[in-house]
């Protein structure tokens, strides 16, 4: 009875959890442990089936008598790499506990902030320099020359608009994921939207000699939604046709109603924003939308991008419970797609 309850107490375990004698060898293993491993994890050493460095190191000093260790054991398969916290515990004298909790997803974040950390780090390191270095000239060998102070005032000027956008773009990112779980229920005219923003674009659009062709059916149904949000999602999406496709001379504007589509229930409100600039190779479409992302580094920083417009617009999509999809090819211009449900 005593041997079959430590059997009984593992197995009631969702994660994977080994009971492991002082010698090594494998004891007893819950169902979650037999299919991480295999069934020949029972009766085998534990050791051969751990054969990372730090996991075999962490093992070992439990074996001795330590009294809580961890480590992290990785296992890989044609699809993912799984990042398992594994931690050995003493039960009794003579056994061990070893159980492997699952932190895939707490490493990833924890990837993805660091990488975030670095990417606003360096967005902002270069303005940063420029200012300082057109500082220490005009307070040194400019400081008397009116004309280089000029020029050199015009470009701080704008490395502190790209510093005051990038600022203000970080806390719209930041405003909508906290809210991206909790879906927008009041009801917004998509048609009212898109007119406040083309009035708001406009001196952009005239300055790039753009013609707008805007096609709103009388029948467009409402969205659940907030309205501020949305306004910011098409306002990203026009001015990105502005910046990047001014050459082509035109830009189109369709909303459509859609009465079913895969995976929505009910209506669909579609909207589409097309240009007709340079467009961009498929290959890049997949990272569009991740943040700080750019086809053309040096082109995007000339138009006053951020990398993170169009995070932005696929964190609200998101929110609305809705679809963002891009079409693009070299020389053929880009269709950025939304696709809400209107219900």
């Amino acid at each position: 009875m005593e041997g079959q309850l430590p059997d009984a107490l593992i197995a009631a375990l969702p994660e994977p959890v080994l009971l492991v004698a002082r010698t090594g060898e494998v004891r007893a293993a819950n169902q979650a442990a037999v299919e991480l491993f295999g069934r020949q994890i029972r009766d085998s050493h534990l050791r051969a089936h751990l054969r990372q460095p730090d996991v075999v190191a962490m093992l070992d000093r439990a074996l001795a008598g330590s009294p809580h260790e961890t480590a992290q054991f990785v296992t890989s398969s044609a699809s993912a790499e799984t990042v398992w916290q594994v931690t050995a515990r003493p039960m009794g004298i003579d056994a061990l506990v070893v159980s492997f909790r699952d932190v895939s997803d707490r490493e990833a974040a924890e990837a993805q902030r660091r990488e975030f950390v670095a990417n606003v780090s360096h967005e902002l390191r270069s303005p940063l320099t420029v200012l300082a270095g057109f500082i220490e000239t005009l307070q040194g060998p400019a400081a008397n020359d009116a004309e280089a102070r000029a020029e050199f005032l015009a470009i701080m000027a704008r490395e502190a608009e790209r510093m005051t956008g990038l600022v203000a773009d970080l806390l719209s990112l930041s405003r909508v994921e906290g809210v991206e779980k909790i879906r927008p229920r009041t009801p917004v005219a998509i048609d009212m939207v898109l007119r406040a923003t083309l009035a708001a674009l406009r001196p952009q659009i005239e300055a790039a000699g753009l013609e707008v062709a805007l096609e709103l059916p009388d029948d467009l149904p409402e969205v659940p939604g907030d309205y501020d949000q949305l306004v910011q999602v098409y306002h990203n999406l026009i001015e990105n046709a502005v910046k990047y496709g001014a050459h082509g001379g035109r830009i189109e504007i369709v909303a459509r109603r859609i009465p079913a589509m895969t995976g929505f229930e009910g209506e669909v409100l579609r909207v589409s924003v097309t240009d007709h600039g340079e467009g961009v190779d498929p290959i890049h479409i997949p990272r569009l939308t991740e943040r700080f992302y750019r086809v053309d580094r040096a082109r995007s920083r000339d138009q006053g991008g951020t990398g993170l417009g169009l995070a932005i617009v696929k964190h609200i999509i998101s929110r609305h419970r809705g679809r963002l999809c891009i079409r693009s090819s070299p020389g053929a211009g880009a269709t950025f797609t939304t696709l809400l449900p209107a219900g």
